[in-house]
């Protein structure tokens, strides 16, 4: 995270300026030293997210671009998404090596509902962590693309109705900003699930990630080896999912049952509800 463009948004809010904060692929508009809006060439805009939630319709966004966003700034749901528009770029921009540029001009439109200070902003980033960790680093969120594994080793998988989202959009082709943009989530958001379902094993690694961060079944000794051969307690201790075998078990008779699996049944309700 370059200190520099942290910086450069607190100066700003000490000195109340309104205007456009240039930084690499996008920019923070600024209304009396708050950011009222943020855009990244990496990420949806909120023009995307407010039509996919069915906020606004693209005539009624477009208009508002134009100085007349009418009932459109009553909608509480205008304000949740302006935010996690602005947290989603600078989460990509804030690490952006290129010296910022300002230049005064009237106060977004969108101050009237957003207003995000500096400081709230680079606690918020920070929180999420570092961009370059993991299996997929935050630079390549609009270069690699999003690959699902041709074989899944696990025999249960549980996953988040996000990450089925992003796993289903994975085509070989789009990249994290692509999935994003069609399914109008945050990249932030499908970045993490994407980094996620990495270390499941259900999403390949990005050329060039090392074998270790990227937790691919192939670098998971719990994924592939034999159970009854994994004797050691520590290589075990965080097995990624339990493997059901299959064994050849009479079946019980009259109160013989074994205890009904709870987990099973919780699993199974999540996934009908899902569908529902």
């Amino acid at each position: 995270m370059r200190v520099e463009l942290a910086d450069e948004l607190q100066r700003l809010e000490d000195e109340g300026r309104t205007g456009v904060l240039r930084v690499g692929d996008g920019e923070f508009h600024l209304a009396d030293g708050a950011i009222a809006s943020a855009t990244c060439a990496r990420t949806p805009g909120l023009d995307r997210l407010v039509v996919e939630a069915g906020v606004a319709s693209a005539e009624d966004w477009a208009r508002a671009g134009t100085g007349d966003p009418g009932p459109l700034l009553d909608r509480p749901l205008l304000e949740t998404l302006a935010l996690l528009a602005v947290f989603d770029a600078a989460y990509f921009l804030l690490p952006t090596p290129v010296e910022p540029e300002f230049r005064p001009a009237p106060a977004h439109w969108l101050s009237a509902v957003c207003t995000v200070r500096p400081r709230a902003l680079v606690r918020e980033c920070a929180r999420r962590g570092d961009p370059d960790s993991g299996p997929w680093p935050a630079e390549l969120v609009d270069r690699a693309a999003v690959v699902p594994v041709r074989r899944i080793r696990r025999r249960r998988v549980l996953l988040t109705g996000s990450q089925a989202e992003v796993l289903a959009a994975a085509d070989n082709r789009r990249s994290v900003t692509g999935i994003a943009r069609d399914l109008g989530r945050t990249a932030y958001g499908c970045l993490e699930a994407v980094r996620d379902l990495t270390v499941a094993g259900l999403i390949e690694p990005p050329a060039g990630a090392p074998a270790s961060a990227a937790g691919s079944p192939a670098a998971d000794p719990a994924a592939t080896a034999d159970p009854a051969a994994t004797a050691d307690p520590a290589a075990a201790a965080e097995p990624p999912l339990r493997r059901r075998i299959r064994n050849a078990t009479p079946v019980p008779e009259g109160d013989e049952w074994e205890p009904v699996d709870h987990e099973l049944l919780t699993r199974l309700r999540a996934a009908l509800e899902d569908l529902a």
